[in-house]
């Protein structure tokens, strides 16, 4: 069983009793501690066994389970899930390629993903690995607005990997104001 041992689960001969309405009861025999829950309609349970003596509580257990659960459902909902997303290069991609997986990469840092950028060698393109750093720089270029490298470009077999992660909303640089001049749009004639 896991969880808090309850009511004639606790086998300590003396216990430290905490009432319904938090007020400390003190050292009672385990067996004085059940009788006054009974009598109340309530569980004692062992909130803290580690303590000597165990710290039990008198309170409703169903109704403790259900706010626990409700707790960990609603911190989980809080909880950011940060996603990895793989981008695969060739150290041959050509141009307009590299600007389609970059906007790839643009939307999902701005999705707030991390993106991992592999460069896959294949046969002899392994003796020039400068091509894929290049390129990968390149992408770091393009989305250093959106990003920053959590790993820089490093060798793994025949894959070169770089790491991206997204800025966090308070280090990301904001857009500057136009200086003064004439204004976006002019509606005079």
């Amino acid at each position: 069983m896991q969880g808090p041992r309850i009511n004639h689960r606790i086998r300590v001969p003396k216990v430290r009793v905490v009432a319904a309405d938090g007020s400390m009861l003190g050292e009672l025999d385990t067996h004085e501690a059940q009788r006054m829950a009974r009598e109340a309609g309530l569980d004692l349970v062992e909130v803290n066994p580690k303590a000597f003596p165990p710290v039990c509580k008198i309170m409703d257990f169903g109704k403790f389970k259900y706010e626990e659960k409700k707790r960990t459902n609603e911190a989980k909902k809080r909880q950011a899930v940060v996603e990895l997303k793989e981008i695969k290069l060739r150290p041959k991609t050509d141009v307009h390629d590299l600007e389609v997986k970059i906007a790839h990469a643009r939307r999902f840092l701005e999705e707030g993903n991390k993106v991992k950028i592999t460069c896959r060698f294949r046969g002899r393109e392994i003796t020039h690995p400068e091509a894929a750093e290049k390129q990968l720089h390149v992408v770091v270029d393009r989305t250093r607005d959106l990003a920053q490298v959590e790993l820089t470009p490093r060798m793994e077999g025949r894959n070169m990997t770089l790491v991206m992660a997204p800025l966090t909303k308070q280090s990301r640089p904001r857009p500057r104001p136009r200086p003064d001049g004439p204004p976006a749009h002019d509606d005079a004639p």
